[in-house]
C-alpha cells in the first residue's frame, strides 16, 4: 500500500468499518466483505490520490517554480534549451503551470500534441490498457499486436506498418530497410550503399542523425561520422538527379516534405512530385520524414498528399500516439519492408499493447473529428493576420496548415526574446534558429482560441522595443 495510506478496521455486526487515511485525512467505509473492501480501497484511492497533490501533508510541501529549475540545472543532464515556465497540467489547446495560471499552448510539444492535451478517448484507452497488460517485448503475440499497422494500412494503401517508438528510431529503422533494399534487391556492391540527404535536414540527434546533419550546432565535436551519407540543398531537383546520375550505389533519397527544425522551409510546388519522378527513374527508395509534417499537421494527413504522391517509404512519430506514449514507425510496401526479415531489426518498448492501443485511439481521434481539415482553416487564418505584421518587425511568413513559422528581422529583435514576453502575456512557443517563432498549436484549436493566439503574438511584436 502506498505510503500515503494507512488502514484499520473495526467489526460492526456483520460487517466492518475500513479506516483509511490519505495523506493526514480520514476516511471511514462500511465494507461487507474483503471484495468489497477491495473496491471501496480502489474507488477512494481513484478518487483522492489527485487531492494529495492539491493538499500536500502537513510537513510537506510542493516545491516552487523557482526551485523546480534550480533542481533540474542542479540533478539534470543538458537537453534543448528550456524557458523558465513550469507546466503541471493541459486540456485542449491549454496548460497550466504551477501557480495556476494558464497559457495557450502554440507549441503542441514540437507539434506532437495535435489531438489536444489529455484527450478524453485517449486518456481513456491508456488507462484501460495499462490496468491489462502495458508490455510484454515482441517475445510474445499480445492482444492489440498489429492492430495499428491494420488500421494505417488499411487507411494509406501501405502493406505493412513496423512500430518503433521515437521518430530518430523510425529514422534509423527506415535507413536500415532502404540499405537492405539497397544490397539484396537493386545489387549494390557490399558496404557501397550511398544514403542522399536534403542540407538543412533534422530527424534527431542520434548518431546516424547528426552524421546525416549539416548543422554545425548538431554534428560539431562527434564524429567519426556515418559514411556514405552525402547531402544536396532542399528544395532543388538539378542537384538531386547530378548524384543520382554520377553514383549508381545510391540506395535512398530521405527528406523532410517541409522542413521543420530548419525554419519551417516549405519547398516549391511540384518539388515532391519530381523527386517521385526521380527516385522512381534511377531506382532509389524515397524515404519521406513525415514525424512532424504528417498526421494532419499541414491541413492534409500527410505532406505529401499535398502533391499527390506516395514515397517508398513514410516515417511516422509524434503526433502518432497524441504525445500519450512514445510510438513511431514506417509505412511501406512488402517487397520493400519485407527486406528486413525475422531477427534483423527489434526494438524491447516497440509495438508494446500500450502503445499499439493508445496510437490506435489516437489516430481514430484524428481521423474521426476531421483534425486536418481543422488544420487547413486555422491555418489560413494564421497566414492571412500573421502576413499583415510589418516587415521592419517580420521579414517572412513560412507554412501550411498549423505547421507555421515568423521570420523576425534580426534587426528587431530575437526569438528568445519574444518568446519569454509571450509566456508572460499567456502564449506557449519557441523559436527555431533565434529568429523564426514556431506556430503549431494542437489541431484541435477552434477559430475563438486561434485569434486570441494570434492577437497575443501580434500586440507583443507591435510594442516590443526595437534592439
Amino acid at each position: 500500500m502506498p505510503r500515503a495510506f494507512s488502514k484499520s478496521s473495526e467489526s460492526v455486526s456483520n460487517a466492518a468499518t475500513v479506516r483509511i487515511t490519505i495523506s493526514g485525512r480520514c476516511f471511514n467505509i462500511i465494507v461487507y466483505s474483503r471484495m468489497h473492501e477491495y473496491r471501496a480501497m480502489k474507488r477512494v484511492s481513484r478518487r483522492l490520490l489527485s487531492s494529495i497533490r492539491e493538499s500536500p501533508a502537513q510537513g510537506c510541501r510542493s516545491l516552487s517554480t523557482r526551485e523546480i529549475i534550480e533542481r533540474d540545472e542542479k540533478h539534470g543532464g543538458h537537453h534543448f534549451k528550456t524557458l523558465p515556465v513550469v507546466l503541471e497540467r493541459g486540456e485542449g489547446v491549454y496548460c497550466w503551470d504551477k501557480e495556476g495560471k494558464r497559457y495557450i499552448d502554440m507549441l503542441a510539444g514540437f507539434a506532437t500534441m495535435s489531438q489536444g492535451h489529455s484527450h478524453p478517448r485517449i486518456v481513456a484507452a491508456m488507462r484501460d490498457q495499462v490496468g491489462k497488460l502495458a508490455h510484454t517485448s515482441r517475445a510474445f503475440y499480445s492482444e492489440h499486436q498489429g492492430a495499428l499497422g491494420e488500421y494505417l494500412s488499411k487507411l494509406t494503401g501501405y502493406d505493412r506498418f513496423l512500430p518503433m517508438n521515437t521518430g530518430v528510431e523510425a529514422g534509423d529503422t527506415a535507413l536500415k530497410i532502404s540499405r537492405r533494399f539497397g544490397y539484396r534487391i537493386k545489387k549494390i556492391p557490399s558496404n557501397q550503399a550511398v544514403t542522399i540527404f536534403a542540407k538543412g535536414n533534422y530527424w534527431g540527434r542520434s548518431l546516424a542523425a547528426v552524421s546525416a546533419s549539416t548543422d554545425p550546432n548538431s554534428y560539431t565535436d562527434f564524429g567519426p561520422f556515418m559514411p556514405l551519407f552525402e547531402s544536396v540543398p532542399y528544395d532543388d531537383l538539378h542537384a538531386l538527379e547530378q548524384k543520382f546520375k554520377e553514383n549508381p550505389n545510391i540506395c535512398a533519397f530521405m527528406v523532410e516534405p517541409i522542413q521543420g527544425e530548419a525554419g519551417v522551409n516549405v519547398p516549391s510546388n511540384g518539388y515532391l512530385k519530381g523527386v517521385r519522378e526521380l527516385c522512381t527513374k534511377y531506382n532509389v527508395l524515397w524515404i519521406a520524414d513525415e514525424v512532424q509534417t504528417g498526421l494532419g499537421r499541414t491541413g492534409k494527413r500527410f505532406a505529401v498528399d499535398h502533391e499527390g504522391v506516395k514515397p517508398d517509404l513514410l516515417v511516422l512519430g509524434k503526433a502518432l500516439s497524441g504525445g500519450m506514449y512514445p510510438v513511431s514507425g514506417v509505412l511501406g510496401m512488402d517487397k520493400i519492408i519485407l527486406a528486413l526479415e525475422t531477427g534483423v531489426h527489434g526494438s524491447t518498448f516497440g509495438g508494446s499493447p500500450l502503445g499499439q492501443r493508445v496510437a490506435l485511439e489516437a489516430m481514430k481521434v484524428l481521423e474521426e473529428e476531421k483534425l486536418a481539415d481543422n488544420a487547413a482553416k486555422m491555418g489560413e487564418i494564421v497566414r492571412t493576420e500573421l502576413e499583415k505584421i510589418p516587415k521592419d518587425i517580420a521579414l517572412e511568413f513560412r507554412g501550411r496548415g498549423l505547421l507555421a513559422g515568423l521570420k523576425l528581422n534580426p534587426d528587431f529583435a530575437n526569438g528568445w526574446d519574444i518568446c519569454a514576453k509571450l509566456i508572460k502575456q499567456g502564449l506557449l512557443t519557441r523559436p527555431a534558429h533565434n529568429y523564426i517563432i514556431r506556430i503549431s498549436p494542437p489541431l484541435c484549436i477552434n477559430e475563438e482560441q486561434i485569434r486570441t493566439a494570434l492577437d497575443i503574438i501580434t500586440k507583443t511584436l507591435l510594442t516590443h522595443k526595437k534592439n
